[in-house]
């Protein structure tokens, strides 16, 4: 009697060249797919004792608050008007500071925003303050 051996069990050979094919296309796919944003600086004056000292006038207030509302040295303004209402008050006094003051639980993406229209009236000097 003579009992032969089962045959050895090759063990099936997974191959990786289509899980990296599927890796690589993903990849493309996202890189494609996604959107990549403009990055952009915003300039603003760093306080110092000398240009409080030196200041004639009180700076120029706009205001950000809770509810995304905005005001200008006290009164309401539109993110529309903003511009408009700035570049009147800078072209009576050019030399004039402009703050922009966000309340503590406003986004940064609006503070972001008001800056930009800020910085659309031109103004010689910006800056970014508490309320």
């Amino acid at each position: 009697m003579h009992i032969e051996a089962p045959a050895p069990r090759r063990r099936a050979l997974i191959s990786l060249t289509p899980l990296i094919d599927v890796v690589f296309i993903l990849l493309i796919f996202f890189m494609l797919a996604s959107s990549f944003l403009d990055w952009s600086a915003v300039t603003l004056s760093t306080p110092s004792s000398q240009s409080s000292a030196t200041e004639d006038q009180p700076p120029l207030a706009v205001q950000i608050l809770s509810g995304g509302e905005l005001r200008l040295a006290g009164e309401p303004v539109s993110v529309e008007r903003l511009v408009i209402a700035l570049r009147e008050q800078l072209a009576m006094e050019p030399a004039r500071t402009v703050v922009v003051q966000p309340a503590g639980e406003v986004p940064l993406q609006t503070v972001v925003n008001v800056l930009d229209r800020v910085r659309e009236a031109e103004p010689v000097s910006l800056r970014l303050s508490r309320e």
